[in-house]
């Protein structure tokens, strides 16, 4: 699958979560304030300027004066290194345990028994020369203002005696002492927070490009027509609300339903067309719907173009075959006491077992009781009997199957009907899906009649259509069996609870 991006898609991408990314950004940026207000430690800083003298004289010249000053620039970097060393800081550690108590040196310092090591005196340590001068600026930062203003002065005092031993040439002093400011230099919560939101905002993006980079899940119609060489005969936009995400919650909302938008509507009659087109050139207007996998809209799908094709002046037969999960009584709200597998095993006759008119052209088989072969059953001769004699009693039979990759019911059908159509959920079927139902439905040597692209969340006004039923059903994953064969229920309640809710 092509995963090249432009930049206009990323900008459409990162538009779709536009409201995630700023949510987000923002609670980067509260958890920076955060953190720095309530748990970063107030630190003080403090500083003292060293001046390097490169001679010691009484009088001088001005030409002499020049050369000296020039001297002492060339003698700045060596006296840097020199307050850096271990040496130094050693002593300057020996000053701070003069002049503060053990637990204020451990809470700066983490400071074992009083004694400051020369490492964490570096830390906190400051030390660069002062731009086109002989000057040296040492910044001290501590949780103390008064120990952070004692390293400075401490280094100061120590340094001349350390700088003469390693160097032997030139001087250093200071003009005047640091100073203790009250005042804290960090956290700085306003730049924390800036950063924080930044990259809130950088790893939010990041994680959106990445995930829908290694998503295999199908979003490309023009990628599955032209892998698979088969048409996507149409696309349905999402409608519907799904808050049960895991679920798989399908509202089973027709085309006849209150409030269904009118594009929706459309993309039935559009499919509809595709449909007849698809299936012009063969004598037996019959085809199945199905899916790789459960929940993804297969059955809703086959009774909307059922519907779609009776509203077209067709005489329809909606049969459904999926004998472990029963729907269309559900999607029509029929009884399912007599259906498809009374009319295969002849417990009933073909004609009792369809519920007539249940719309304008469109008739309805449910499946009836659960028996316990549903595959053999629609294997046997008699399916392929029913299917003849039905076949010419209406123009177009929609059968309604299981899924293509959990059990094998839809390839019994293979030879009674022209064609199947798959049903792929946008951002949930996965591209190995679609590639196994595939190779399934090519090893049954059943005609793919082509694609349908369900649930897509944009399209090109990028709207989203949601709309509350009151009645929703769950299609759960596994495939399983409820009443046994035959099994009478008590009720009609039960009767619809017979086969697991989709």
């Amino acid at each position: 699958m092509d995963n090249s991006y432009s930049i206009k898609d990323i900008f459409i991408l990162l538009k779709e979560k536009l409201l995630l990314i700023v949510l987000l950004t923002i609670a980067g940026a509260a958890a920076a304030f955060s953190y720095s207000k309530f748990v970063m430690p107030l630190k003080y800083s403090s500083h003292v300027t060293m001046y390097v003298q490169s001679y010691t004289g009484i009088v001088e010249s001005s030409a002499s004066s020049y050369n000296s000053i020039s001297n002492s620039k060339q003698l700045v970097n060596t006296y840097m290194e020199v307050l850096k060393d271990d040496a130094v800081l050693t002593a300057v550690g020996e000053e701070l345990a003069k002049q503060f108590d053990a637990d204020v040196l451990k809470d700066c310092f983490g400071a074992a028994n009083g004694k400051v090591s020369p490492g964490a005196i570096r830390g906190c340590l400051g030390i660069r020369s002062v731009q086109d001068t002989s000057a040296i600026k040492v910044t001290a930062t501590t949780k103390n203002a008064k120990v952070s203003a004692a390293v400075c002065n401490d280094l100061a005092l120590v340094a001349p005696e350390y700088v003469e031993k390693a160097v032997g040439v030139g001087s250093i002093n200071t003009i005047d002492e640091a100073k203790v400011y009250n005042n804290p230099v960090a956290p700085n919560k306003t730049k924390n927070t800036i950063l924080g939101a930044v990259a809130a905002l950088f790893l939010t993006c990041l994680v959106i490009i990445l995930i829908d980079f290694f998503d295999s899940t199908v979003k490309d119609t023009d990628y599955v027509a032209q892998h698979y060489k088969k048409p996507v005969l149409g696309e349905i936009q999402q409608f519907g609300e799904r808050k049960k995400k895991e679920s798989d919650e399908d509202d089973h909302v027709k085309l006849t339903d209150k409030d269904v938008p009118f594009n929706i509507v459309e993309s039935y009659k559009s499919i509809r067309t595709n449909v007849s087109f698809s299936l012009s050139t063969v004598d037996r207007k019959i085809f199945a719907v199905s899916s790789p996998n459960p929940g993804e809209g297969k059955s809703t799908t086959s009774a909307n173009i059922a519907i779609a094709l009776a509203q077209g002046g067709n005489k329809v037969l909606l049969i459904d075959a999926d004998m472990r999960k029963s729907t269309q009584h559900k999607v029509f709200g029929l009884k399912n006491k007599k259906g498809l597998s009374s009319a295969i095993s002849k417990m009933k006759k073909v004609e009792e077992c369809i519920q007539k008119n249940v719309m304008e052209n469109l008739d309805v088989m449910t499946s009836g009781p659960i028996p316990p072969n549903p595959s053999e059953l629609l294997a046997s001769e008699q399916m392929g009997a029913i299917l003849d004699k039905l076949s010419t009693e209406y123009s177009t039979i929609v059968i309604d199957t299981p899924p293509v990759n959990i059990v094998t019911d839809a390839m019994e059908l293979a030879k009674y009907i022209s064609g199947i159509v798959l049903v792929l959920r946008y951002g949930k079927t996965t591209t190995d899906d679609v590639e196994a139902a595939n190779k399934k439905i090519e090893f049954a040597q059943m005609n793919m009649l082509g694609f349908i692209m369900n649930d897509v969340k944009t399209k090109h006004s990028g709207r989203y259509y949601k709309y509350k039923y009151k009645n929703k059903y769950y299609y759960k994953k596994g495939y399983g069996y409820g009443y046994g064969y035959g099994r009478k229920p008590e009720s009609d309640d039960n009767d619809e609870q017979e086969a697991v809710a989709k």
